[in-house]
Protein backbone atom coordinates (compact mmCIF):
# COMPACT_ATOMS: atom_id res chain seq x y z
CA UNK A 1 0.00 0.00 0.00
CA UNK A 2 1.05 3.16 -0.62
CA UNK A 3 2.08 5.98 1.78
CA UNK A 4 -0.42 8.72 1.96
CA UNK A 5 2.31 11.26 0.54
CA UNK A 6 2.82 8.69 -2.41
CA UNK A 7 -0.71 8.85 -3.10
CA UNK A 8 -0.98 12.89 -2.61
CA UNK A 9 1.57 13.00 -5.28
CA UNK A 10 0.14 10.48 -7.30
CA UNK A 11 -3.08 13.12 -7.62
CA UNK A 12 -0.64 15.49 -8.21
CA UNK A 13 -1.57 17.07 -4.49
CA UNK A 14 1.14 18.92 -2.55
CA UNK A 15 3.23 16.58 -0.34
CA UNK A 16 3.11 19.25 2.18
CA UNK A 17 0.33 21.09 3.95
CA UNK A 18 -0.14 24.83 4.70
CA UNK A 19 1.48 24.37 8.06
CA UNK A 20 4.81 22.27 6.45
CA UNK A 21 5.27 24.81 4.27
CA UNK A 22 5.22 27.47 6.81
CA UNK A 23 7.96 25.14 8.93
CA UNK A 24 9.90 24.66 5.93
CA UNK A 25 9.97 28.54 5.11
CA UNK A 26 11.28 29.76 8.85
CA UNK A 27 14.16 27.28 8.87
CA UNK A 28 14.79 28.57 5.26
CA UNK A 29 14.73 32.09 5.87
CA UNK A 30 16.90 31.35 8.85
CA UNK A 31 19.69 29.43 6.47
CA UNK A 32 19.37 32.05 4.13
CA UNK A 33 19.83 34.87 6.41
CA UNK A 34 23.25 33.63 7.97
CA UNK A 35 24.64 32.89 4.03
CA UNK A 36 23.39 35.87 2.66
CA UNK A 37 24.72 38.44 5.53
CA UNK A 38 28.17 36.96 5.51
CA UNK A 39 28.69 36.55 1.87
CA UNK A 40 27.23 40.02 1.24
CA UNK A 41 29.68 41.74 3.58
CA UNK A 42 32.64 40.59 1.91
CA UNK A 43 31.81 43.05 -1.16
CA UNK A 44 30.94 45.75 1.27
CA UNK A 45 34.76 46.01 3.07
CA UNK A 46 36.18 48.09 0.37
CA UNK A 47 32.79 50.51 1.28
CA UNK A 48 33.57 50.18 4.86
CA UNK A 49 37.02 51.30 4.67
CA UNK A 50 36.38 54.10 2.89
CA UNK A 51 33.51 55.34 5.03
CA UNK A 52 35.87 54.87 8.33
CA UNK A 53 39.28 55.93 6.98
CA UNK A 54 40.69 52.47 7.52
CA UNK A 55 43.07 49.96 5.19
CA UNK A 56 40.92 47.57 4.05
CA UNK A 57 43.51 44.93 4.98
CA UNK A 58 42.50 46.13 8.93
CA UNK A 59 38.99 45.05 8.59
CA UNK A 60 39.81 41.46 8.03
CA UNK A 61 38.48 40.82 11.95
CA UNK A 62 34.85 41.87 10.08
CA UNK A 63 35.19 38.42 8.49
CA UNK A 64 37.04 36.41 10.66
CA UNK A 65 36.10 37.37 14.32
CA UNK A 66 32.36 36.18 13.10
CA UNK A 67 33.85 32.88 11.55
CA UNK A 68 35.74 32.47 14.51
CA UNK A 69 32.75 32.76 17.27
CA UNK A 70 30.58 31.24 14.88
CA UNK A 71 32.88 27.90 15.04
CA UNK A 72 33.54 28.23 18.72
CA UNK A 73 29.83 28.14 19.52
CA UNK A 74 28.34 26.28 16.79
CA UNK A 75 28.69 22.56 18.63
CA UNK A 76 27.44 24.47 21.81
CA UNK A 77 24.56 26.22 19.84
CA UNK A 78 23.37 22.30 18.81
CA UNK A 79 23.41 21.05 22.03
CA UNK A 80 21.45 23.73 23.95
CA UNK A 81 18.92 23.27 21.08
CA UNK A 82 18.71 19.77 21.50
CA UNK A 83 18.42 20.19 25.75
CA UNK A 84 16.02 23.48 25.73
CA UNK A 85 14.46 23.08 22.63
CA UNK A 86 15.17 23.30 18.94
CA UNK A 87 12.41 26.38 18.59
CA UNK A 88 12.93 28.11 21.40
CA UNK A 89 16.62 27.93 20.74
CA UNK A 90 16.44 29.20 16.74
CA UNK A 91 14.14 32.05 18.12
CA UNK A 92 16.60 33.55 20.49
CA UNK A 93 19.18 33.11 17.85
CA UNK A 94 17.07 35.23 14.96
CA UNK A 95 15.84 37.69 17.52
CA UNK A 96 19.82 37.75 19.08
CA UNK A 97 20.87 38.20 15.52
CA UNK A 98 18.70 41.11 14.06
CA UNK A 99 19.55 43.00 17.28
CA UNK A 100 23.32 43.14 16.66
CA UNK A 101 22.39 43.58 13.25
CA UNK A 102 21.07 46.82 14.01
CA UNK A 103 24.10 47.39 16.49
CA UNK A 104 26.12 46.82 13.38
CA UNK A 105 24.31 48.98 11.07
CA UNK A 106 24.64 52.18 13.55
CA UNK A 107 28.10 50.90 14.40
CA UNK A 108 29.98 54.69 14.25
CA UNK A 109 33.38 53.23 14.30
CA UNK A 110 35.63 50.11 13.52
CA UNK A 111 36.02 49.21 16.77
CA UNK A 112 32.16 48.83 17.84
CA UNK A 113 31.57 46.90 14.05
CA UNK A 114 34.01 44.23 15.01
CA UNK A 115 33.03 43.86 18.05
CA UNK A 116 29.14 43.78 16.74
CA UNK A 117 30.43 41.04 14.10
CA UNK A 118 31.73 39.05 16.96
CA UNK A 119 28.61 38.86 18.99
CA UNK A 120 26.83 38.23 15.98
CA UNK A 121 28.68 35.38 14.88
CA UNK A 122 27.95 33.51 18.63
CA UNK A 123 24.30 34.32 17.57
CA UNK A 124 24.53 32.82 14.09
CA UNK A 125 26.16 29.28 16.21
CA UNK A 126 22.94 29.33 17.76
CA UNK A 127 20.70 29.55 14.25
CA UNK A 128 22.91 27.79 11.49
CA UNK A 129 23.05 24.24 12.94
CA UNK A 130 19.35 24.49 14.81
CA UNK A 131 17.42 24.65 11.04
CA UNK A 132 18.21 22.06 9.58
CA UNK A 133 17.45 20.21 13.12
CA UNK A 134 13.72 21.77 13.29
CA UNK A 135 13.06 20.52 9.80
CA UNK A 136 14.40 16.94 11.09
CA UNK A 137 12.82 16.78 14.18
CA UNK A 138 8.79 18.02 12.71
CA UNK A 139 9.12 16.10 9.79
CA UNK A 140 9.29 11.80 11.11
CA UNK A 141 7.92 10.40 7.54
CA UNK A 142 9.51 9.93 4.37
CA UNK A 143 9.22 13.75 3.80
CA UNK A 144 11.87 14.88 5.59
CA UNK A 145 14.55 14.39 2.80
CA UNK A 146 12.69 16.47 0.70
CA UNK A 147 12.04 18.96 3.46
CA UNK A 148 16.12 18.97 3.77
CA UNK A 149 16.85 19.61 0.63
CA UNK A 150 14.26 22.29 -0.03
CA UNK A 151 15.99 24.29 3.44
CA UNK A 152 19.63 23.72 2.00
CA UNK A 153 18.76 24.98 -1.52
CA UNK A 154 18.10 27.88 0.12
CA UNK A 155 21.45 28.21 1.80
CA UNK A 156 22.55 27.80 -1.42
CA UNK A 157 20.24 30.56 -2.59
CA UNK A 158 21.33 32.90 -0.41
CA UNK A 159 25.23 32.01 -0.80
CA UNK A 160 24.44 33.31 -4.71
CA UNK A 161 22.52 36.44 -3.89
CA UNK A 162 24.50 37.42 -1.07
CA UNK A 163 27.52 39.33 -3.42
CA UNK A 164 25.33 40.75 -5.46
CA UNK A 165 22.88 41.98 -2.41
CA UNK A 166 26.12 43.34 -0.69
CA UNK A 167 27.49 45.13 -3.77
CA UNK A 168 23.90 46.56 -5.20
CA UNK A 169 23.21 47.84 -1.65
CA UNK A 170 26.69 49.09 -0.79
CA UNK A 171 26.60 51.23 -4.40
CA UNK A 172 23.31 52.34 -4.43
CA UNK A 173 22.08 52.61 -1.19
CA UNK A 174 25.04 51.88 2.03
CA UNK A 175 27.01 49.27 3.46
CA UNK A 176 24.78 49.62 7.09
CA UNK A 177 21.69 48.68 4.67
CA UNK A 178 23.30 44.98 4.10
CA UNK A 179 22.43 45.04 8.59
CA UNK A 180 19.42 46.44 8.30
CA UNK A 181 17.89 43.99 5.79
CA UNK A 182 18.49 41.27 8.07
CA UNK A 183 16.21 42.36 10.49
CA UNK A 184 12.89 42.20 8.61
CA UNK A 185 14.29 37.99 7.60
CA UNK A 186 15.05 37.50 11.48
CA UNK A 187 11.55 38.72 12.31
CA UNK A 188 9.77 36.68 9.47
CA UNK A 189 11.50 33.53 10.27
CA UNK A 190 10.55 34.13 13.94
CA UNK A 191 7.30 34.83 13.46
CA UNK A 192 6.76 31.58 11.72
CA UNK A 193 8.26 29.89 14.05
CA UNK A 194 6.28 31.10 17.15
CA UNK A 195 3.33 30.31 15.09
CA UNK A 196 3.44 26.81 13.22
CA UNK A 197 6.75 25.52 14.51
CA UNK A 198 6.03 22.80 17.82
CA UNK A 199 8.62 22.66 20.60
CA UNK A 200 11.09 19.80 20.23
CA UNK A 201 14.01 18.49 21.94
CA UNK A 202 15.89 15.16 22.40
CA UNK A 203 14.75 13.93 25.32
CA UNK A 204 18.14 11.32 26.04
CA UNK A 205 20.19 14.71 25.75
CA UNK A 206 22.82 15.27 28.50
CA UNK A 207 22.08 18.84 30.04
CA UNK A 208 25.73 19.46 30.25
CA UNK A 209 27.60 22.01 28.33
CA UNK A 210 30.98 22.10 27.92
CA UNK A 211 31.03 25.68 27.64
CA UNK A 212 34.73 25.99 29.07
CA UNK A 213 35.94 24.09 26.04
CA UNK A 214 33.87 26.69 23.72
CA UNK A 215 35.44 30.14 25.84
CA UNK A 216 38.97 28.70 25.58
CA UNK A 217 39.22 27.71 22.16
CA UNK A 218 37.74 31.05 21.27
CA UNK A 219 40.36 32.26 23.44
CA UNK A 220 43.13 30.73 22.27
CA UNK A 221 42.37 31.59 18.53
CA UNK A 222 41.69 35.08 19.13
CA UNK A 223 45.23 35.84 20.68
CA UNK A 224 47.21 34.00 18.11
CA UNK A 225 44.72 36.12 15.39
CA UNK A 226 45.64 38.82 17.23
CA UNK A 227 49.50 37.99 17.85
CA UNK A 228 49.74 37.71 13.93
CA UNK A 229 47.79 40.65 12.70
CA UNK A 230 49.24 43.12 14.65
CA UNK A 231 53.03 41.44 14.88
CA UNK A 232 54.46 43.88 11.91
CA UNK A 233 52.50 47.30 13.74
CA UNK A 234 54.19 45.79 17.13
CA UNK A 235 57.04 44.58 16.22
CA UNK A 236 57.48 40.50 15.95
CA UNK A 237 59.84 40.65 19.01
CA UNK A 238 57.92 42.88 20.89
CA UNK A 239 56.60 41.34 23.75
CA UNK A 240 52.84 42.46 23.32
CA UNK A 241 53.32 40.03 20.25
CA UNK A 242 55.09 37.04 21.60
CA UNK A 243 52.57 37.23 24.83
CA UNK A 244 49.80 36.90 22.54
CA UNK A 245 50.76 34.12 20.52
CA UNK A 246 52.44 32.50 23.83
CA UNK A 247 48.90 33.35 25.62
CA UNK A 248 47.02 31.54 22.63
CA UNK A 249 49.33 28.69 22.42
CA UNK A 250 48.86 28.10 26.48
CA UNK A 251 45.48 28.19 26.07
CA UNK A 252 45.09 25.57 23.02
CA UNK A 253 47.38 23.45 24.74
CA UNK A 254 44.51 23.47 27.60
CA UNK A 255 42.03 22.91 25.84
CA UNK A 256 43.13 19.14 25.11
CA UNK A 257 43.50 18.84 28.97
CA UNK A 258 39.26 20.05 29.57
CA UNK A 259 38.42 18.11 26.63
CA UNK A 260 40.11 14.53 27.80
CA UNK A 261 38.44 15.32 31.31
CA UNK A 262 34.77 16.87 30.15
CA UNK A 263 32.14 14.18 30.80
CA UNK A 264 30.59 15.87 27.03
CA UNK A 265 33.48 17.43 25.19
CA UNK A 266 32.99 20.24 22.56
CA UNK A 267 35.26 17.75 20.35
CA UNK A 268 36.04 14.34 20.70
CA UNK A 269 39.34 14.11 20.20
CA UNK A 270 39.82 10.89 20.07
CA UNK A 271 38.83 10.99 16.52
CA UNK A 272 42.16 12.32 15.60
CA UNK A 273 43.48 8.54 16.44
CA UNK A 274 42.00 8.06 13.28
CA UNK A 275 43.65 8.79 9.88
CA UNK A 276 41.80 8.61 7.45
CA UNK A 277 39.22 10.91 9.04
CA UNK A 278 42.34 13.24 9.99
CA UNK A 279 43.26 13.29 6.70
CA UNK A 280 39.53 14.35 5.01
CA UNK A 281 38.99 16.88 7.68
CA UNK A 282 42.09 18.74 6.82
CA UNK A 283 41.87 18.46 3.23
CA UNK A 284 37.87 19.69 3.29
CA UNK A 285 39.34 22.44 5.91
CA UNK A 286 41.92 23.32 3.23
CA UNK A 287 39.41 23.52 0.33
CA UNK A 288 37.18 25.77 2.92
CA UNK A 289 40.55 27.80 3.36
CA UNK A 290 40.72 28.18 -0.01
CA UNK A 291 36.96 29.31 -0.74
CA UNK A 292 37.61 32.10 2.36
CA UNK A 293 40.42 33.09 0.79
CA UNK A 294 39.27 33.55 -2.95
CA UNK A 295 36.10 34.94 -1.43
CA UNK A 296 37.90 37.97 0.66
CA UNK A 297 40.49 39.10 -1.80
CA UNK A 298 38.64 38.76 -4.82
CA UNK A 299 36.36 40.89 -3.53
CA UNK A 300 39.77 43.25 -2.99
CA UNK A 301 40.85 42.91 -6.00
CA UNK A 302 37.95 43.30 -8.65
CA UNK A 303 37.06 46.80 -6.73
CA UNK A 304 40.98 47.94 -5.82
CA UNK A 305 43.08 46.68 -8.03
CA UNK A 306 40.60 46.33 -11.25
CA UNK A 307 38.36 49.59 -10.53
CA UNK A 308 34.74 47.80 -10.65
CA UNK A 309 31.91 49.38 -8.63
CA UNK A 310 30.35 46.88 -5.95
CA UNK A 311 27.48 46.63 -8.30
CA UNK A 312 29.71 45.43 -11.23
CA UNK A 313 31.56 43.09 -8.49
CA UNK A 314 28.77 42.06 -7.41
CA UNK A 315 27.42 40.74 -10.98
CA UNK A 316 30.92 39.08 -11.14
CA UNK A 317 30.87 37.19 -7.55
CA UNK A 318 27.28 35.78 -8.83
CA UNK A 319 29.66 33.09 -11.08
CA UNK A 320 31.54 31.91 -8.22
CA UNK A 321 28.77 31.77 -5.40
CA UNK A 322 26.49 30.30 -8.04
CA UNK A 323 29.03 27.69 -8.90
CA UNK A 324 29.72 26.89 -4.93
CA UNK A 325 25.96 26.56 -4.36
CA UNK A 326 25.31 24.16 -7.12
CA UNK A 327 27.98 21.86 -6.47
CA UNK A 328 26.75 22.33 -2.76
CA UNK A 329 23.44 21.25 -3.34
CA UNK A 330 23.57 18.45 -6.10
CA UNK A 331 26.97 16.92 -3.51
CA UNK A 332 25.08 14.65 -1.85
CA UNK A 333 23.25 13.37 -5.46
CA UNK A 334 26.85 12.76 -6.70
CA UNK A 335 28.01 10.92 -3.33
CA UNK A 336 24.98 8.39 -4.01
CA UNK A 337 27.00 7.13 -7.29
CA UNK A 338 30.64 8.02 -6.19
CA UNK A 339 32.79 7.43 -3.35
CA UNK A 340 32.53 11.16 -1.69
CA UNK A 341 36.36 11.39 -1.12
CA UNK A 342 37.32 10.48 -5.16
CA UNK A 343 34.63 13.32 -5.56
CA UNK A 344 36.83 15.53 -3.15
CA UNK A 345 40.09 15.08 -4.61
CA UNK A 346 38.84 15.91 -8.31
CA UNK A 347 36.96 18.95 -6.73
CA UNK A 348 40.30 20.47 -4.92
CA UNK A 349 42.57 19.68 -7.79
CA UNK A 350 40.06 21.26 -10.19
CA UNK A 351 40.10 24.11 -7.87
CA UNK A 352 43.14 24.41 -7.23
CA UNK A 353 44.28 24.17 -11.44
CA UNK A 354 41.32 27.03 -12.15
CA UNK A 355 42.32 29.60 -9.14
CA UNK A 356 45.86 29.57 -10.66
CA UNK A 357 44.18 30.06 -13.97
CA UNK A 358 42.40 32.77 -12.22
CA UNK A 359 45.34 35.18 -11.25
CA UNK A 360 46.45 34.82 -14.90
CA UNK A 361 42.91 35.91 -16.44
CA UNK A 362 42.97 39.41 -17.56
CA UNK A 363 39.56 39.35 -19.73
CA UNK A 364 36.76 40.29 -17.62
CA UNK A 365 34.49 37.80 -19.36
CA UNK A 366 37.07 35.26 -18.83
CA UNK A 367 37.56 36.11 -15.38
CA UNK A 368 34.25 35.15 -14.89
CA UNK A 369 34.24 31.62 -16.76
CA UNK A 370 36.94 30.94 -14.59
CA UNK A 371 35.41 32.10 -11.63
CA UNK A 372 32.91 29.88 -12.01
CA UNK A 373 35.00 26.92 -12.60
CA UNK A 374 36.45 28.10 -8.78
CA UNK A 375 32.80 28.20 -7.37
CA UNK A 376 32.23 24.63 -8.31
CA UNK A 377 35.24 22.97 -7.45
CA UNK A 378 35.60 24.91 -3.70
CA UNK A 379 31.84 24.16 -3.14
CA UNK A 380 32.15 20.53 -3.81
CA UNK A 381 35.29 20.51 -1.92
CA UNK A 382 33.62 21.79 1.11
CA UNK A 383 30.07 20.40 1.25
CA UNK A 384 31.31 16.46 0.64
CA UNK A 385 33.33 16.82 3.71
CA UNK A 386 31.15 15.69 6.31
CA UNK A 387 29.57 13.25 3.89
CA UNK A 388 32.90 11.63 3.42
CA UNK A 389 34.14 11.88 6.93
CA UNK A 390 30.97 9.68 8.19
CA UNK A 391 32.09 6.67 6.45
CA UNK A 392 35.41 6.51 8.25
CA UNK A 393 33.82 6.69 11.36
CA UNK A 394 31.82 4.20 13.16
CA UNK A 395 27.54 4.72 13.79
CA UNK A 396 27.86 6.06 17.37
CA UNK A 397 30.21 8.77 16.98
CA UNK A 398 28.96 10.48 13.78
CA UNK A 399 27.68 13.38 15.76
CA UNK A 400 30.94 14.32 17.62
CA UNK A 401 32.97 13.48 13.78
CA UNK A 402 30.39 16.09 12.17
CA UNK A 403 30.77 18.35 15.21
CA UNK A 404 34.47 18.28 14.79
CA UNK A 405 34.41 18.96 11.23
CA UNK A 406 32.46 21.92 10.51
CA UNK A 407 34.33 23.34 13.89
CA UNK A 408 37.52 22.73 11.85
CA UNK A 409 35.91 24.15 8.46
CA UNK A 410 35.04 27.33 9.89
CA UNK A 411 37.62 27.68 12.30
CA UNK A 412 40.47 27.37 10.17
CA UNK A 413 38.92 29.49 7.24
CA UNK A 414 39.25 32.31 10.21
CA UNK A 415 42.79 32.16 11.22
CA UNK A 416 43.69 31.53 7.45
CA UNK A 417 41.64 34.97 6.59
CA UNK A 418 43.93 36.79 9.13
CA UNK A 419 46.97 35.17 8.27
CA UNK A 420 46.71 36.48 4.57
CA UNK A 421 45.56 39.70 5.84
CA UNK A 422 49.01 39.87 7.29
CA UNK A 423 51.12 38.47 4.69
CA UNK A 424 49.03 40.40 2.28
CA UNK A 425 50.66 43.87 4.14
CA UNK A 426 54.14 42.48 4.29
CA UNK A 427 54.16 41.64 0.19
CA UNK A 428 52.72 45.24 -0.41
CA UNK A 429 54.85 46.92 1.96
CA UNK A 430 51.78 49.38 3.06
CA UNK A 431 48.84 48.31 4.50
CA UNK A 432 47.14 51.45 3.04
CA UNK A 433 48.22 49.68 -0.44
CA UNK A 434 47.71 46.68 0.38
CA UNK A 435 43.95 46.27 -0.68
CA UNK A 436 44.80 47.68 -4.47
CA UNK A 437 47.80 45.59 -5.11
CA UNK A 438 47.24 43.53 -7.69
CA UNK A 439 49.94 41.73 -7.71
CA UNK A 440 50.31 41.38 -4.42
CA UNK A 441 46.58 39.65 -3.85
CA UNK A 442 47.57 37.50 -7.10
CA UNK A 443 50.35 36.03 -5.23
CA UNK A 444 48.45 35.11 -1.99
CA UNK A 445 46.00 33.68 -4.36
CA UNK A 446 48.47 31.01 -5.91
CA UNK A 447 49.45 30.20 -2.61
CA UNK A 448 46.03 29.61 -1.72
CA UNK A 449 45.74 27.24 -5.20
CA UNK A 450 48.98 25.12 -3.73
CA UNK A 451 46.75 24.74 -0.50
CA UNK A 452 44.02 23.35 -2.75
CA UNK A 453 45.97 21.15 -4.65
CA UNK A 454 48.02 19.57 -1.71
CA UNK A 455 44.39 19.14 0.00
CA UNK A 456 44.11 16.82 -3.41
CA UNK A 457 47.28 14.77 -3.34
CA UNK A 458 46.24 14.09 0.34
CA UNK A 459 42.92 12.19 -0.79
CA UNK A 460 44.20 10.69 -3.17
CA UNK A 461 46.14 8.18 -1.20
CA UNK A 462 42.23 7.07 0.43
CA UNK A 463 40.89 6.24 -3.14
CA UNK A 464 42.49 2.75 -3.01
CA UNK A 465 41.01 1.88 0.58
CA UNK A 466 38.38 -0.86 -0.02
CA UNK A 467 35.00 0.55 0.90
CA UNK A 468 34.82 -2.86 3.51
CA UNK A 469 37.56 -1.24 5.10
CA UNK A 470 36.63 2.54 5.69
CA UNK A 471 33.64 2.28 8.31
CA UNK A 472 35.92 0.22 11.08
CA UNK A 473 38.44 2.69 10.80
CA UNK A 474 37.84 4.36 14.19
CA UNK A 475 37.85 2.80 17.36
Amino acid sequence: MKAPSDRRAGRGESLFSGPDRAVITAAALSMLLVQMDWFALNLTLPVIARDYGEPTTDLQWLVSGYMLTLGAFMITGGRVADVHGRRRTLVCGLVGFGAVSVFCGLAPSTAWLVAGRVVQGVTAAFIFPVAVAVVTGYFRDDRQGRAVGTVLAFSAVGTALGPFVGGTLAEHVSWRAVFFLNVPICAAAAVLMLRHVPETRDTHASGRLDLPGAATLAGGLTLIMLGVDQGAAWGWTSPATWGCLVAGAALLTLLVRIERHSVEPLLDLGLLRNGPFVTITLAGSLSNVVYCLVAVFSALYLQQARGLSPFTAGLVFLALSVGAGTASYFSGHLARRWRPEVLMAGAMLLSGTSVLVLTWSTPLALYVVVFAVVGTGLGLGWALTNVATQSYVPPTRLAAASGFVLTSLVLLGALAVAVASTVLEALSGSAPRAASDGAAIETVLRAAAVLALLGGGLLLRLVRVPADRRRGTSR
